[in-house]
């Protein structure tokens, strides 16, 4: 499945995996908020991959947030 939408500039992205190949993209335009928001759904298990945030080329900022 292909996403559906264009990611925005400055803003941080990461990934919920679900079942199969399938994963939930969620976005945060604050770093302190995607940072923490990551970190919750890790907490409750979830299993979760960081992108960082979309330059409007690449992402930035992709090293994983720790505890």
């Amino acid at each position: 499945m292909a996403k559906k939408f264009d990611f925005g500039e400055n803003i941080y992205y990461f990934n919920i995996r679900t079942t199969g190949q399938s994963s939930i993209t969620i976005k945060r335009k604050e770093k302190k908020q995607a940072v923490q928001s990551f970190l919750d759904y890790k907490d409750v298990g979830k299993d979760v991959e960081w992108l960082g945030k979309w330059d409007g080329k690449k992402f930035q900022e992709t090293s994983t947030p720790k505890a």
